[in-house]
């Protein structure tokens, strides 16, 4: 039996600081969000019976995917927060009172997990080409 793995390869089996940092910044910043949303909607500043909470739920999805590493997962929610980022932006321009703070939050909290998740994603690549190429 004959194994597509080049035995002389270099595995890499440990993250690098800025992946993990990166990684965590993500998560903790997704979470931030999730937090964010849930509070913003039933406690700090509802909107009409709080149902705009469920914006929250599509925000759990990717948690597990970042917290196993998921390239995968890191690609897509990079695509996916700026619907949140919109929201955001639209809402703390179009508020009055909190929603002004909490739309920038949520703006804030938006580019942090773009920035992480964009961060992420480089670093990863890179890392596979610096081993692929001799």
């Amino acid at each position: 039996m004959s194994s597509a793995v080049d035995p002389q390869a270099p595995l890499r089996t440990q993250a690098s600081g800025a992946e993990i940092f990166s990684r965590t910044l993500a998560f903790v910043s997704l979470v931030a969000l999730i937090i964010l949303c849930l509070a913003w909607e039933l406690w700090l500043a509802p909107t009409g019976r709080g149902t705009l909470a469920i914006k929250a739920l599509p925000l759990f999805l990717p948690l597990v995917g970042l917290w196993r590493y998921r390239l995968y997962t890191f690609r897509w929610l990079s695509l996916m927060i700026w619907i949140y980022f919109a929201e955001g932006a639209i809402r703390a321009t179009s508020e009055r009172g909190a929603g002004i703070w909490l739309g920038s939050a949520e703006v804030m909290l938006s580019t942090l997990i773009f920035i992480a998740c964009a961060m992420q994603v480089r670093l990863r690549l890179a890392a596979a080409k610096a081993i692929s190429t001799p």
